[in-house]
């Protein structure tokens, strides 16, 4: 509730102002009743109400004019009303700021845990903990809550005053209440266990539902719909059983507490008329307890639906607070020298393209003491920072792209032999590395080691001098542009999926990014051309038109390092020529690191490293590897003997 206290306790204020009105109401009309008509004292809360009528013109002009203690009554219910809007208005602006704020800071979080975290969660409950469970909340404390104040004050302000009346009919009226709260705090044990049923339940089947939606093409090439049909059933009915079991309690509660209630309604009226019969009460005493009964008695049976709502409130936070709980990526050993890079599309992080001698004349310098943190990464759906915002970030450090690898190890989560096993390999600034292996070899594993998305279990990395760990990781991956094995669009337009890169990226380097990516003359063929619209991942385009646009975005961000992750796998052999002449024409701008399985993207390299099963099994030239013993000179007779055999067969 930080922030939102004092809407709450305004809130409480009007709550109060309301409940003591309601109470008011039934007094005014025991006052008339006993006072006015019946011609007989009146007692406790209800005198003080009838002193009042005789200040105001006394019981001959009340019974004269009966229409005033109706118009008084309206009035005083009309009033209590607007406090209760009031209440009710504060209580929905506080929960829905307080639902506003965590989820945002669910989204931040998600955002910075790391990546085994990803690894091991399901994208459905998630989502479901993002939603669903937030909304649970939202709804408790914006309803609940006041609920909970509106019980308390009732129970509070009407004890007393119902004995001030009489304190024999007070016992009467309150004899069926304790057994109905007993049976609501056993309901509330019993719905909480439920209630988590169902919530993981309606999570599992999200997840069914969004990986089927995701992989819908896949699942139509296979014509999987009815195995996907009936595996989408088992969680629907899992959903359904649970749902259910929700309602069968939830009947059975209303049920007893509707029991209770009238019995206790039917017992007061029943013992009240006897009293009154007797002369032991006056009508205008027992017409004052029906009504406080039937004020109390909803929010009695309400406490059920609040402990219920508490129960799933309850498991819902708690389902939000494992994801809280979660430890962010930290960054275990910065040092001094590692100062936090602005993000791509501030003005000191696009780093422009420079000649292969000039790379280490660029500026540096750090935060002065006070100066404002750099701004987070841009959003592409976003407006870039405004200019004097982007000024208050100091520019990173310069990178010249030189990387020393020392007997690096590391072991995935769960797995007993290592991904990489002993690598080692130095970079020069502007190179081009290639590398290859078989699948599993460590190649992937790698890319991730060098972006810190996992820290490496021995050995080093040093990127111009500096420890990997010593660098913050915001810094190394704003300064790093990577093309993944399967690269990922947005739902937006063409031009927001390429400023991804640099924010801030002028149109004339946003083409000529797609151009050295050869993917512009298939934007300009789109009818609305860059301010094309793409679906969910970037599905409406083909798979060779999503990894260059991926390059694309890469190139456009003018990184120190560029890593192409098995980026040319899905692009045409004349297209992925003229991308390999686009980065040799840009050699030296970067050092780059080209992982491919077809040999003809790595002939361009400067140098070519051989991984298997973790380790480095050759290193060279392309023809010096081409010419030697080893996988490499096996890889490249295969593929070019499927070449020629398969250019023969096109000729013949």
């Amino acid at each position: 509730m930080r922030g939102q206290r004092m809407r709450y306790g305004i809130a409480l204020v009007c709550l109060a102002a309301a409940t003591g009105l309601n109470y008011l109401v039934p007094l005014v009309g025991a006052a008339a009743i006993d006072h006015a008509i019946d011609h007989k004292p009146a007692s406790g809360a209800s005198g003080l109400v009838a002193a009042t009528l005789d200040f105001l013109g006394g019981a001959e002009h009340l019974r004269a004019h009966l229409w005033l203690v109706i118009a008084a009554m309206v009035l005083v219910t009309a009033v209590s009303g607007v406090f209760s809007y009031l209440k009710g208005w504060l209580a929905a602006l506080a929960s829905d700021g307080i639902a506003r704020r965590l989820k945002d800071e669910l989204y931040d979080h998600l955002n910075h845990l790391p990546a085994r975290y990803h690894d091991r969660a399901d994208t459905g409950d998630l989502v479901q903990r993002c939603t669903s469970d937030v909304e649970t909340a939202r709804q408790f404390l914006a309803v609940q809550v006041m609920e909970i104040g509106n019980s308390l004050l009732l129970a509070g302000a009407a004890l007393p005053l119902m004995l001030s009346l009489s304190a024999p009919m007070t016992l009467v009226s309150f004899a069926l209440i304790p057994p109905l709260v007993i049976y609501s705090y056993i309901f509330f044990v019993r719905v909480r266990h439920v209630f988590k049923e169902v919530d993981e339940s309606e999570g599992a089947l999200t997840g069914v539902a969004q990986e089927n939606l995701t992989g819908i093409r896949v699942v139509r090439a296979f014509a999987r719909q009815d195995y996907e049909r009936a595996r989408f059933a088992v969680p629907n009915a899992a959903y359904r059983d649970a749902s259910l079991r929700m309602i069968r309690l939830m009947a059975w509660y209303w049920s007893l507490s509707d029991l209770f209630s009238f019995a206790q309604v039917g017992l007061t009226l029943l013992v009240g008329s006897w009293w009154v019969a007797t002369g032991g009460l006056t009508v205008g005493t027992l017409f004052a307890f029906i009504t406080y009964l039937g004020i109390m008695l909803w929010p009695v049976r309400q406490m059920g639906r609040i402990l219920t709502d508490l129960g799933k409130t309850t498991v819902s936070l708690g389902r939000i607070r494992e994801i809280l709980d979660e430890r962010r990526e930290q960054d275990h050993a910065a040092g001094p020298s590692a100062t936090p890079a602005p993000a791509p599309g501030s003005s000191g992080m696009g780093v422009p393209p420079m000649p292969a001698g000039d790379k280490d004349q660029a500026s540096s310098s750090k935060n002065p003491p006070g100066a404002a943190a750099p701004p987070a990464p841009l959003d592409p759906c976003r407006p870039p920072l405004a200019a004097s915002a982007r000024s208050a970030a100091a520019p990173p450090l310069p990178l010249t792209g030189r990387i020393r690898i020392r007997d690096l190890r590391y072991t995935h989560h769960g797995m007993a032999r290592p991904a990489l096993d002993g690598v080692s390999i130095d970079i020069e600034p502007g190179e081009t590395l290639a590398i290859i292996g078989p699948s599993g070899s460590g190649k992937s594993t790698l890319m991730h080691l060098l972006l810190r998305l996992y820290d490496y279990d021995e050995g080093g990395i040093e990127i111009d001098g500096r420890e990997l760990r010593a660098i913050p990781r915001k810094e190394i991956r704003a300064r790093t542009g990577v093309v993944m094995q399967e690269p990922f669009l947005y739902a937006r337009s063409l031009r927001e999926n390429l400023r991804l890169g640099r924010g801030d990226a002028p149109e004339h380097e946003i083409e000529e990014a797609a151009r050295a990516a050869c993917i512009h003359e298939s934007i300009t063929n789109f009818e609305k051309g860059y301010d094309t619209l793409i679906g969910e991942r970037g599905i409406t385009l083909s798979g060779g038109q999503r990894q260059r646009m991926a390059i694309a975005r890469a190139i456009l961000k003018r990184p120190p390092i560029l890593i192409l992750d098995d980026a040319l796998s899905a692009v045409d052999g004349e297209t992925e020529a003229l991308i390999i002449d686009a980065l040799r024409q840009r050699r030296g701008r970067s050092t780059t690191l080209v992982i491919a399985h077809r040999l003809s993207t790595l002939a361009h390299a400067d140098r070519v490293i051989v991984l298997d099963h973790g380790r480095v099994i050759q290193r060279g030239t392309h023809a010096d590897l081409a010419a030697r013993d080893g996988l490499y000179r096996r890889l490249w007779q295969i593929q070019t003997a499927i070449e020629e055999e398969f250019r023969a067969g096109a000729a013949g």
